[in-house]
């Protein structure tokens, strides 16, 4: 086993531990270690909201959610040599579920969930349509899922960390709040909010006290997206055998790295729509000198896939075209193509028994592969699902006899606001 250089304890906070991550992007958040190019080395992650969510069959932590605190990131952690123009090159040689707690309350230890966010809190890709908060607790069995909450289902997960990236230069800072704050301007009272300014509230900056906290914690940007620096891209192929190429913005890179998932579909369209879990993750880093100019990486990470994917071979696809609800036609909007067909595969299910809310769950969190596949033909992009049908006990395809009728269970439990 590599060196775990950043330890997390089950039964203590994020921010009670011997070394504090964070939670926010800023190029003066101090390392918690320091590691050499061509070094190995694990690392303990929190899943995003440090232990907020219960293994219940309630909503209301997930209606609740305290959004301010996520994610919980393990780092930063610098690396020898590494200067702004490289390209750090990180290796993902293992992760999973936190080793030897297969019990317990923490999300990681042996369950781990996925959450519809409410429109007031969050929202979701299918926000408009689906506003109020839902959960759904899967249960581990070595690689394969299953929830109480959409029975029918199982499922080999494909874990990989949803967020991960370099430190941002204060300039490449600055530009994330001069872009994002005039992208606010245009609706500033939107539900959801079109991005996420600076928060102090619930900040979390490693070792910074003081003088220095207060204002690290008001210039910090919030992780919820992706930027140049990688950050929250939740991309479900960072899996075991992934190599990532990661622009560097600052001296020693000071890379960071969260928000496990045991599994996901592409899009993470709930929002929390990965089964999100604590867990480790073993890397290796080592450092490409002068590669953001070498290879053209200067705004976006490039990364070679894992080779852990399950091997579904059989799969029933949905598509969908960039024309909304209401019938109006809109010009080759991808966006909402793909909505369209997350859409139509939810209402196919539906024919099945399962409620709605269970149906998307089940895509937010299933290993359904989203695919791009017309752009080009004016007015109607389209885009496609594809739900693999082994994930069923039963026959999902259409066939003469109709569909067969499950037993929904229980239902994913539901919390509104008022």
């Amino acid at each position: 086993m590599p060196e775990l250089i950043f330890r997390l304890d089950s039964t203590k906070k994020f921010t009670d531990q011997e070394k504090i991550g964070h939670n926010r992007w800023h190029p003066d958040i101090p390392p918690v270690a320091t590691v050499k190019p061509g070094q190995s080395f694990r690392v303990d992650c929190r899943e995003w909201f440090d232990g907020a969510m219960h293994n219940d069959d309630s909503a209301e932590d997930i209606r609740d959610a305290p959004l301010s605190v996520v994610h919980a990131l393990s780092g930063p952690f610098r690396v020898e040599g590494a200067e702004p123009g490289d390209l750090l090159m990180v290796d993902i040689l293992d992760m999973g579920p936190i080793p030897q707690e297969d019990s317990g309350p923490l999300a990681g230890q042996g369950w781990g969930y996925t959450g519809i966010f409410a429109k007031k809190n969050g929202g979701g890709f299918l926000t408009d349509q689906f506003p109020d908060a839902y959960k759904a607790i899967w249960d581990f069995q070595g690689q394969t899922a299953t929830s109480r909450h959409i029975p029918g289902v199982s499922f080999t997960g494909i874990m990989h960390p949803g967020l991960a990236g370099t430190a941002p230069s204060a300039k490449l800072l600055a530009k994330w709040h001069e872009r994002e704050g005039r992208l606010r301007a245009t609706d500033p009272d939107r539900v959801p909010p079109l991005a996420l300014p600076p928060e102090p509230k619930d900040a979390i900056l490693g070792s910074l006290t003081g003088t220095e906290f207060d204002r690290v914690a008001a210039e910090g940007a919030r992780t919820a997206p992706p930027r140049e620096n990688g950050g929250n891209q939740d991309i479900k192929n960072f899996t075991k055998g992934s190599r990532v190429f990661y622009p560097v913005f600052v001296p020693g890179a000071n890379f960071s790295i969260g928000d496990l998932h045991f599994s996901q579909g592409d899009g993470e369209i709930t929002f929390c729509g990965a089964i999100e879990m604590s867990g480790f993750v073993d890397l290796h880093v080592d450092v490409i000198k002068g590669g953001m100019e070498t290879y053209g990486v200067a705004e976006n990470t490039i990364f070679m896939p894992g080779n852990v994917a399950p091997q579904y071979s059989q799969w029933l696809a949905f598509s969908g075209m960039s024309v909304t609800l209401d019938g109006e036609q809109r010009y080759l909007d991808s966006q909402l193509a793909y909505q369209r067909a997350c859409l139509h595969a939810i209402d196919y299910l539906t024919k099945f028994g399962y409620q709605p809310e269970q149906a998307y769950l089940l895509l937010g969190s299933a290993p359904i592969e989203g695919r791009l596949s017309g752009v080009v033909d004016i007015p109607n992009s389209c885009a496609t699902v594809y739900l693999p049908t082994e994930i069923f006990d039963f026959d999902v395809r259409p066939s003469a006899r109709g569909p067969v009728r499950i037993d929904p269970g229980m239902g994913a439990p539901k919390a509104s606001f008022g």
